[in-house]
């Protein structure tokens, strides 16, 4: 299985890298990304730290993993830059933290994310048709969430990608032991979406194609 949301304790999680990677090959994961929450307070340390740690866990682990961030209730503006420079530090991953319905993130946040082309908008909450075929010109992946409140809207992002054909990608934005999901647990989170056996494999490759973009 492929998650590229998840959290250390570099963030709000509760475990370190080497046993987020640990728990996540447990469930039956082979390619993980951690993507801690970042600002422009920390974004330059997460990246060097987690690069190392990446580094240092490459081919000693049964899977690949690789640095990422979740760029979080920032101001709208930022995005783009903040963008720019986690890419220049090596995020393998950039993710934005959506305007779910569960927290005070500033409004404009999914348009500034698509339009800063990040890899991932996470939790998009009721996000817009129009912004969803944004996403889809853009390249931008929607995330589908095993996150307790976050995941309330899941339906909704669902009906508009199957609408405009927009693509999305599953994520558990991990951040406590008991978060990893198997992949019958992540599918059946998929099928509770309104989503199909088909698209479950499609959101699965989606994120392996984007590993390979920014990999390469």
């Amino acid at each position: 299985m492929i998650d590229l949301h998840m959290h250390s304790t570099f963030s709000d999680g509760e475990l370190i890298p080497s046993e987020v990677v640990s728990r996540a090959i447990a469930a039956g994961y082979t390619h993980l990304a951690i993507t801690d929450h970042a600002d422009p307070s920390n974004i330059e340390f997460v990246l060097e730290r987690m690069s190392e740690v990446c580094n240092q866990l490459r081919g000693r682990v049964r899977a690949e993993v690789y640095p990422g961030v979740e760029i979080t209730h920032v101001p709208p503006e930022l995005i783009a830059p903040l963008t720019a420079l986690a890419r220049d530090r090596g995020a393998k991953v950039v993710i934005v933290h959506g305007e779910t319905i569960v927290e005070p993130v500033p409004a404009g946040t999914n348009l500034a994310a698509i339009k800063a082309g990040v890899d991932i908008l996470a939790h998009p909450g009721l996000i817009t048709e129009a912004e969803v075929r944004l996403a889809k010109k853009k390249g931008v992946l929607l995330e589908i969430t095993a996150r307790k409140g976050h995941s309330i809207t899941n339906g909704h992002v669902a009906r508009l990608a199957v609408k405009t054909g927009a693509s999305l990608v599953y994520n558990t934005d991990s951040h406590s032991p008991g978060d990893f999901t198997p992949w019958e647990t992540a599918r059946r989170i998929i099928l509770g979406a309104g989503l199909s056996e088909s698209d479950a494999r499609r959101m699965q490759k989606n994120a392996l194609e984007l590993l390979a973009r920014r990999t390469t």
